[in-house]
């Protein structure tokens, strides 16, 4: 027989649920791969069309539509006693409706100390604390040996999240933070996504150009279409989900950075790479 308790999100709203919460729906993808590493499937009654991984664990839950194109009407069916959702991510006039009806739990993410914060947060709100705990720890030692890394010489990076336009990942982000991380240099941090032209990508000279896999699918047919703009940088092809997924996916990001060090930290940088 579950209590009720009530807990803080990232927003700092006060959330009260039935605890522990036993029909759950994610909002998140990467939220999503978190409640599954916490060994908490069978309690997913919902997820969107975008929560992949891992798919073994996720084929036959239903989907509720896209992170901010919600289908309201199927959720209400589905009689959740708790919403895990995203500031970012998830349009704020569907979270608001949803509020009015059901215990939503918002998380607001732009650092890896945010990330910790929101997985020890959805380990207690799941009575998964013993377990989110260990993920932490685990990914901390993981991200300390990377910080611990020397880098002689600040490689200046522009990562790009989309086309037609471009858009770059900027500031309070992030993927920021794992740039920062890395040891490189963000071009454009100015604001938060800003749209650039081909003129400011120039301009902006940087070493690097990162052209991720999401929200745009980059591929390494996209190149070319760079190489026109920065003909000197180095221009890779990366995993966005290592970028920007903040949950237990983060278990395997200080690896990929590390592999991407060794390719971009070097004095000559004269060739381009699919590092999917």
């Amino acid at each position: 027989m579950g209590c009720s308790r009530t807990f803080v999100d990232q927003m700092g709203r006060d959330v009260e649920i039935s605890y522990p919460p036993q029909r759950i729906i994610s909002l998140v993808p990467s939220q999503t791969e978190l409640l599954v590493e916490l060994g908490l499937s069978k309690r997913l009654a919902g997820i969107t069309k975008f929560c992949i991984h891992p798919a073994e664990k996720l084929n036959t839950v239903v989907k509720v539509g896209g992170t901010k194109q919600l289908k309201i009407d199927k959720i209400r069916d589905l009689r959740p006693d708790l919403i895990i959702g995203n500031k970012e991510e998830n349009d704020k006039s569907q979270i608001d409706a949803l509020i009015q009806e059901f215990p939503v739990w918002m998380s607001d993410i732009e650092t890896l100390n945010d990330s910790f914060h929101m997985m020890r947060s959805i380990g207690d709100l799941t009575g998964k604390a013993k377990e989110a705990e260990h993920l932490v720890d685990v990914i901390r030692e993981r991200f300390t040996a990377l910080e611990h890394r020397f880098i002689s010489e600040p490689v200046r990076i522009a990562y790009f999240i989309w086309k037609d336009p471009y858009m770059v990942a900027g500031q309070c982000t992030f993927i920021n933070e794992m740039l920062e991380i890395a040891g490189w240099v963000n071009v454009f941090n100015k604001a938060r996504y800003p749209v650039v032209t081909a003129d400011e990508i120039r301009e902006a000279k940087p070493d690097v150009l990162f052209l991720s896999s999401e929200p745009y699918p980059f591929k390494e047919k996209h190149i070319a279409e760079f190489m026109q703009i920065c003909p000197a940088a180095m221009i890779i092809t990366v995993d966005g989900e290592l970028f920007s997924w903040y949950g237990s996916r983060l278990k395997h990001t200080p690896g990929y950075l590390r592999t991407l060090q060794s390719v971009v930290n070097q004095p000559k940088r004269d060739n381009n790479k699919n590092m999917f």
